[in-house]
């Protein structure tokens, strides 16, 4: 994509974010919030990977999830397919899933579609295929499709083409690929980027998956995220970094748990909230000094961190 075409795109993301919500994804917003308090108008889930260090399998995570008040879950992919190369079964798990009181809002994948050669692009949409087959038997909604190796030298336009092709396969298979925004990605990094492929696209299903400490380390300025249609955003994941820590050294061994670092959470909470965002926000932390408490105990701080947040930014 040539700078010209590139800077007329993003220029056209902070006036028609709206473009990419659809009436669909609004009426599912407005049924998931109807019950929420005004001073708490988001979701709250668990990504898996906060709990790694516990060595609990799945169905424990879940447990534990439901225990500390979480209403939804975001399992790996490799972990569903580590408890079913031991026996056990998708339909068990997905009935877990909703005993436990919980709802599969994502999962976390690396299908590496985000790539020029045609051949390993290929491959990876199979796979992605069989991913997404793999998520909707267990009741979930969404997966994410996050940027990956390969993908470095591909253009904007190409990323765009790329991700139309895993959000057919999503209709087929009714699970909606969320495109990962990683800060370290040339590609798929910076947030105008992201904003710019989903335009591109011009479809009402795509849809970013963005990250508190991945936006940190792009760079971002965060009062950009008022550029966004927040309606079109159904996972964020949440996390916070401390002020030491420069962007360009983020890493994911450095999270802390929201509240406890430097992000601007007041402005972050009022400017999606504004904006339209009713979705999730997911709990992805890998911090070692976490695990060396119970699951139980990291992830109820992990969820009583994230509601002061939220009620202090929007008292």
């Amino acid at each position: 994509m040539n700078p010209s075409r590139r800077q007329a795109l993003a220029g056209a993301a902070a006036l028609v974010g709206a473009a990419v919500a659809s009436a669909t994804s609004g009426d599912a917003h407005a049924a998931q919030t109807s019950k929420r308090p005004s001073d708490e108008p988001f979701g709250y889930c668990l990504n898996t990977s906060t709990l790694r260090g516990n060595n609990l399998d799945l169905m424990a995570e879940i447990t534990v999830a439901s225990k500390a008040g979480f209403k939804a879950i975001e399992p790996w992919l490799r972990e569903i397919d580590a408890y079913t190369a031991k026996g056990g079964t998708l339909k068990d798990l997905a009935k877990h899933i909703s005993d436990s009181g919980l709802t599969v809002e994502d999962a976390i994948a690396f299908n590496a579609w985000l790539d020029d050669d045609d051949t390993r692009r290929a491959a990876s949409m199979e796979n992605l295929k069989r991913e997404m087959d793999t998520v909707a038997q267990i009741g979930g909604k969404r997966i994410a499709t996050p940027p990956g190796n390969n993908g470095n030298g591909v253009s904007l336009q190409n990323a765009a083409k790329y991700y139309i092709e895993a959000l057919d396969i999503g209709v087929k298979m009714g699970v909606q690929p969320l495109m990962e925004l990683w800060g370290q990605s040339p590609v798929l990094g910076p947030l105008q980027n992201g904003v710019t492929v989903a335009i591109e696209t011009g479809r009402p299903d795509a849809s970013m998956l963005l990250d508190i400490a991945h936006l940190y380390r792009s760079g971002i300025q965060f009062p950009s995220l008022r550029q966004i249609n927040g309606a079109t955003l159904h996972v964020i994941h949440i996390n916070d970094y401390p002020a030491s820590v420069e962007p360009t050294k983020m890493t994911d061994a450095s999270r802390v748990y929201p509240g406890d670092g430097a992000a601007p959470f007041g402005q972050i909470m009022r400017d999606l909230r504004d904006s339209g965002f009713r979705g999730y926000f997911s709990l992805e932390l890998f911090n070692k000094d976490y695990w060396q408490q119970s699951a139980d105990q990291n992830a109820k701080t992990g969820l009583e961190k994230i509601r002061a947040v939220v009620k202090k930014s929007l008292a």
